[in-house]
């Protein structure tokens, strides 16, 4: 981030950046196909405007990341029960509601796939350090594990259009599995 100080008019502009950002992303489903001209042209911007926030358009991918994993696994947020792990996953299905749009947007391309590897590796870690003084089963990873995977293609399944269900499904789901998982 290239900002010093972010005043509501430098949010305001990086939030106009990621927005046209993630409309071209959907078009070309590629970053390298995705030109600083053909963005600031679209976004109705200089491109020194654009330069004082970014320098490329893989930092404007990478703010998104940071963005949405640091909402999603906070170092803030402890987790220290099943209940808190139930809270975590409903606060996940909040964020994601919040930014459908944008989601729907981003994940549409398969380039996404490392961010979500990136989500589902922070958010496991957070949920195995909750429940490894709960459970001292040996398979805590690996339960963890399929559990993450499974919730992950499903939200990335929601976000391409791919599924019959809503968020609010998701979250009944994921509740559900994980008291039968985590018991």
């Amino acid at each position: 981030m290239k900002v010093g100080c972010l005043n509501s008019s430098s949010i305001k502009t990086r939030n106009l950046i990621k927005k046209t950002f993630a409309e071209l992303f959907n078009e070309k489903k590629q970053l390298d196909k995705i030109t600083v001209t053909e963005l600031v042209k679209r976004a109705d911007i200089t491109r020194s405007t654009f330069y004082t926030h970014y320098d490329n358009i893989y930092e404007v991918a990478h703010d998104y990341e940071l963005q949405t994993i640091e909402l999603l696994c906070s170092e803030d947020l402890k987790l220290h029960s099943k209940e808190d792990i139930e809270n975590y996953f409903s606060n996940i299905i909040e964020c994601l509601k919040e930014n459908e749009q944008t989601y729907k947007l981003l994940l549409s391309a398969n380039e996404t796939l490392l961010f979500l590897e990136k989500l589902k590796n922070n958010a496991s870690q957070k949920v195995y350090d909750a429940l490894k003084n709960i459970y001292s089963d040996k398979y805590l990873k690996l339960n963890i594990s399929f559990f993450m995977n499974g919730l992950l293609v499903e939200i990335l399944e929601y976000f391409r259009n791919e599924s019959d269900f809503s968020l609010d499904d998701l979250l009944f789901n994921m509740n559900r599995w994980f008291e039968k998982l985590f018991d």
